[in-house]
């Protein structure tokens, strides 16, 4: 059995889901707020120490026809600067409708719910494949 995280990438918050290898059903983990970088890399550092992923799955945001965006970019480089810092594989997964899923309810912070879709559709596709 091995862990995997997902991560739903933001500018102001990042959200983080787990899932295990064997039942392969992602869960809302936290929400990273931290203000600056270091600070988020801090508390991504600490729950990957904490949880010792074997993957780390990061959603990747595309426009509805599939181009990208500025958003893309930013967060292959997210995905990049995980892999790089802790040596963890990662994979991106697209995530053009994981928001519509959820409904939103004022004031709440969805992001780790985010996570947990993207995460989720990940555990999915590799079980059709």
């Amino acid at each position: 059995m091995e862990t995997v995280l997902g991560f739903d990438f933001g500018l102001k918050r990042i959200g983080v889901a787990v899932g295990n290898t064997v039942l392969r059903q992602a869960q809302p983990l936290a929400v990273i707020r931290a203000a600056t970088n270091d600070g988020k890399f801090a508390e991504l550092g600490a729950l990957i120490r904490e949880w010792q992923p074997a993957l780390c799955v990061v959603g990747l945001p595309r426009h509805p026809d599939g181009a990208e965006h500025e958003m893309t970019v930013r967060c292959r480089r997210f995905a990049n600067q995980l892999h790089g810092r802790f040596d963890v594989p990662t994979v991106l997964v697209d995530e053009r409708y994981s928001s519509a899923v959820i409904s939103y309810q004022r004031g709440e912070t969805i992001d780790d719910r985010a996570a947990a879709i993207i995460l989720q559709q990940y555990f999915d596709d590799e079980s059709q494949s």
